[in-house]
């Protein structure tokens, strides 16, 4: 199976978006969608359809965040829950470790890690306005 590539929804009605421009860039993203699409509790869901503009602490410009998905879910006492998820590596969801020496790798993992907390500021503030949730979602939460 490729790494990326077009997903084909099994419930087309669940999907909150063009069913026919699904793409998925890693195959954790892919192992999401294929449990939104079966989870009878997800009542809608779609990818990269939301917008949210964050300040880029790197250039200070506003640039445009695209979260992987937004959920609409059914939780246990039944009441309707919207959210947005992120799914990324635990390595590039924590802080990167300071480190003496100001290697390509670290400098790179720091402004990384400031692009993403930038964009995850600015989503739970999108998400707080709406009464969503925010989550990223990691290896350790798909099982992997």
């Amino acid at each position: 199976m490729a790494y990326s590539g077009k997903y084909t929804p099994k419930n087309i009605s669940k999907y909150l978006g063009d069913h026919t421009n699904i793409w998925y860039r890693s195959l954790w993203e892919r192992r999401v969608m294929v449990h939104l699409d079966d989870n009878t509790n997800v009542i809608g869901w779609s990818n990269e359809e939301i917008v949210i503009p964050y300040l880029s602490p790197i250039d200070g410009k506003w640039h445009r965040y695209f979260p992987d998905f937004f959920v609409k879910v059914r939780n246990k006492s039944g009441m309707v829950e919207s959210m947005i998820l992120e799914v990324k590596p635990k390595s590039q969801s924590v802080p990167p470790k300071v480190q003496g020496k100001m290697t390509r790798k670290y400098i790179t993992e720091v402004r990384n890690w400031g692009i993403n907390e930038a964009k995850w500021k600015a989503a739970e503030e999108y998400c707080k306005d709406r009464k969503w949730k925010f989550s990223v979602i990691t290896e350790e939460q798909l099982g992997i």
